[in-house]
């Protein structure tokens, strides 16, 4: 019994560790200084930018894309657009070749037909066809604002910046309970979480959708790595340790369809958790050892973030061990109990804890949200199940049966317009309303 309360001891100590560093971002949220060195950049010589959007059955969302793409207000002598038709089997391909015969000088189609699964493997093999300095990347229901690639091309002006990370904002938060808590939780995640590592100097996380990387630095830490669930953790690590900085941009936001239903967001929910886990195995050593290399709340910070999806299976874990504790009479378990209870909440990881959403609901200047936040403990029950059996990718073992990594594509439901992409302002009104009576 005494190992196991040695165990119990050791699972409430790292959870109060998680728990600290959302109360730290937290009021450096609310007290702090707000860093944002290069958001306002808006003349200057810009660098040629390719923006890579990959897609894989995308005909619901990709004229959308596109179109607020060539809308942007960078240089167009400066900017090219690279669709990436990943093996699609739908009207992908028939509307990016559209779109490229009526803008021949602007948009570069690059169709994949065979080769490995994934957004990772995707990129990998459009990679060559652009040596521009800065490869930016949408994904394909993304729909950026004009100036959006002006902003998160800004910070490569700086020499040690490696990467950069806009911000993520719903689009369709009316659609369903879902949609409304995770505009929440992306808010969470965004305006307090994301941008109190940025205020600290800490490791914002590069990640994947509305962001991009220097050509320069992705080629010097091997370019995107094909057999990850979660290239834009995988590269945000590889990046860091050697000694490039990840930057973001709290105002360059851009505006995505999330999950409208529980089976999509629990696929989604498992194929991160599996990806970030890889992440784990590989860089977690990696990290730790370079502590004369990076400063060290960057190896803190990095390591934390590193394991916010096991953070479930501690608190699984935690439970077990203090239930056992409780029925064996061992009993300082009851102080055990309650600050693992007090843990339980505040240490959601990416799914953005509670006070973290309070203030970002506040931030954003959006108090009506804040009758939701009850039923975030749902969306965080649902999430850690998910998780959970992400982590457990040995059970149920059936006799002769292997389990295999498998990319689940998201679903999509937008088709504004019957999809003619004339969409795109309406949809953008759309939020600026629902912006307006948040």
């Amino acid at each position: 019994m005494t190992v196991v309360i040695i165990l119990l001891v050791a699972v409430v100590a790292v959870l109060a560790l998680y728990t600290v560093r959302h109360y730290v971002f937290t009021l450096n949220r609310l007290l702090g200084t707000h860093r944002q060195p290069y958001v306002d950049v808006t003349v200057a010589q810009w660098p040629r930018v390719a923006v890579f959007v990959p897609a894989h059955n995308e005909e619901h969302v990709i004229r959308e894309s596109l179109e607020a793409l060539l809308a942007s207000e960078y240089p167009a002598d400066r900017l090219e657009i690279i669709p990436v038709n990943d093996r699609s089997t739908d009207r992908t391909r028939e509307i990016v070749d559209d779109y490229a015969a009526r803008f021949p000088d602007r948009v570069r189609p690059f169709h994949r037909t065979e080769g490995l699964a994934g957004k990772a493997a995707a990129l990998r093999d459009a990679y060559p066809l652009s040596d521009a300095e800065v490869h930016l990347v949408f994904d394909a229901d993304y729909i950026p604002g004009p100036r959006v690639i002006q902003q998160l091309t800004a910070p490569f002006f700086d020499p040690e910046v490696g990467a950069v990370m806009g911000r993520v904002v719903p689009l369709n938060i009316g659609r369903s309970l879902i949609t409304r808590l995770l505009d929440l939780e992306r808010s969470g995640g965004y305006q307090v979480d994301q941008q109190a590592r940025m205020n600290l100097r800490l490791v914002p996380q590069y990640g994947g959708t509305v962001g991009g990387v220097r050509r320069v630095a992705l080629e010097q830490v091997g370019g995107w790595t094909v057999d990850s669930l979660a290239e834009d953790t995988d590269v945000t690590y590889r990046l860091l340790l050697h000694g490039w900085e990840v930057v973001y941009q709290n105002r360059s936001e851009c505006y995505e369809e999330v999950p409208e239903n529980w089976a999509t967001r629990i696929r989604q929910i498992r194929r991160w958790a599996t990806g970030h886990n890889q992440a784990l195995r590989r860089y977690a050593g990696p990290l730790l050892r370079r502590g004369r290399l990076l400063d060290l709340r960057q190896i803190a910070d990095g390591s934390l973030l590193l394991g916010v999806y096991v953070v479930p299976v501690l608190l699984l874990v935690g439970w077990s061990l203090a239930v056992a504790v409780f029925f064996a009479g061992r009993l300082p378990a009851h102080g055990l109990l309650a600050l693992l209870a007090i843990s339980s909440f505040s240490t959601v990881g990416n799914f953005a804890a509670f006070f973290e959403v309070a203030v970002a609901v506040r931030l954003d200047g959006s108090q009506n949200r804040v009758r939701l936040l009850p039923f975030l403990l749902l969306g965080f029950l649902v999430s850690a199940v998910a998780v959970i059996r992400a982590s457990m990718p040995g059970w149920p073992r059936w006799p002769g049966r292997r389990r295999t990594v498998t990319w689940h594509k998201t679903e999509r439901h937008r088709n504004t317009n019957g999809g003619n992409g004339a969409g795109t302002y309406v949809l953008m009104s759309a939020l600026e309303y629902q912006r307006s009576e948040r």
